[in-house]
């Protein structure tokens, strides 16, 4: 077997290192900047208001949020977190599982079955603040879209409940959607035949309406990863 000349030798085992070394710090930098090309992530954490009950999944408001906000240039993945049936007590037993890692943003939507079940609002308020206090301590920012009570559940009941959103949210600094059937209860055409769920239209109106709010979730979103330590 022929000997290889020293310098050679040398030269070989420099560049081997240096393509070790090259190889190493691309797959670094690779790893590092992976998560600022990926789509910002928003969960839809709610009920049928949200999942698309009756309407097709392309029509339900996490769909229509996500194509609206790609319109106006963001790259995001709005993730549908729907639930129907769901209350705020079963929002919070799901909310470690429904809500991915890397999540940026949740609009939280829960509350309207309770109300119409006539559970006790304070322990409507206790849920929904654990699962703030869960979605916060994960790093996600916060909307929270809130929710009238019927009015036939009488004053007091109304008062308690509907007092719920605001007070949350000056308490732990998130973005209100004072109620989210803004512009649509109430509105025939707007609704499916049970007058409670929006249809098609009525998720694209609701969208419509929440859409600057939500484009200023994505500036808290963004804010903060800017401001974070890099490394």
């Amino acid at each position: 077997m022929p000997k290889v000349p020293l310098m050679a030798a040398l030269a070989n085992m420099v560049f081997r290192v240096l393509l070790c070394n090259w190889l190493i710090a691309a797959l670094a930098f690779g790893a590092a900047a992976a998560p600022a090309s990926q789509p910002l992530r928003i969960v839809v954490l709610g009920d049928s208001l949200v999942a698309g009950f009756g309407i097709k999944p392309s029509d339900a408001f996490p769909a229509q949020l996500e194509r609206a906000l790609k319109e106006r240039g963001h790259d995001v993945e709005v993730i549908n977190a729907g639930v129907s049936g769901d209350t705020t007590a079963g929002g919070l037993d799901r909310v470690g599982w429904a809500v991915p890692e890397r999540t940026g943003a949740v609009i939280l939507e829960l509350g309207a079955n309770d109300a119409l079940r006539g559970l006790d609002p304070a322990q409507a308020r206790a849920n929904l603040e654990k699962i703030i206090l869960a979605l916060k301590s994960s790093g996600a920012e916060v909307l929270l879209a809130g929710m009238l009570a019927p009015r036939n559940l009488g004053a007091a009941y109304s008062s308690a409940f509907d007092a719920i959103y605001p007070e949350l949210a000056k308490k732990h600094d998130l973005l209100l959607y004072p109620f989210f059937l803004d512009g649509i209860a109430f509105e025939g055409k707007l609704n499916l035949g049970d007058g409670i769920h929006p249809n098609g239209s009525g998720v694209a109106e609701i969208t419509r309406r929440i859409l600057p709010l939500v484009e200023q979730l994505l500036d808290r979103v963004r804010t903060k990863r800017a401001a974070a330590p890099k490394g």
